[in-house]
């Protein structure tokens, strides 16, 4: 059995935002695989840490020291400084996360949390494909 929707979430500012209850919300009451599905690539997702906000403050600014904007040699900048780097960031980090579920429900490790990781200023709403391939 296939259950599949699109969502679009609301803009974010830039930064890691947890969305786990976003996508908790809509899943049907089945089991298998969820697969969450990105359709940009100035943005990215992640399962990271869920308790502690101050792991999210520490992985944008890790990513601004890794892939800075203050570096002059990017060609890609038509959308302004933070373009390049956000597709960069989008591609170390990845466009889907896959998550077992049994009956409708997350099986997350009890830290875990899905990340929508907003690389740029304004990046606007974000459009997600929500995927269950499952019984």
């Amino acid at each position: 059995m296939i259950f599949q929707k699109e969502i679009t979430l609301a803009p974010f500012s830039r930064g890691f935002h947890l969305i786990t209850s976003q996508i908790a919300k809509i899943l049907p009451t089945m089991s298998g695989m969820v697969n969450v599905f990105i359709k940009h690539t100035s943005a990215s997702l992640t399962l990271n840490e869920n308790a502690d906000p101050t792991v999210r403050q520490d992985f944008e600014s890790h990513f601004n020291v890794l892939v800075p904007e203050s570096a002059h040699y990017f060609l890609h900048t038509l959308e302004g400084k933070d373009d390049m780097t956000s597709h960069i960031k989008s591609s170390l980090l990845g466009s889907s996360v896959d998550i077992p579920i049994q009956n409708g429900e997350l099986l997350l490790g009890t830290w875990q949390g899905i990340y929508l990781c907003e690389h740029r200023n304004r990046g606007g709403s974000r459009r997600l494909v929500v995927t269950v391939l499952g019984e």
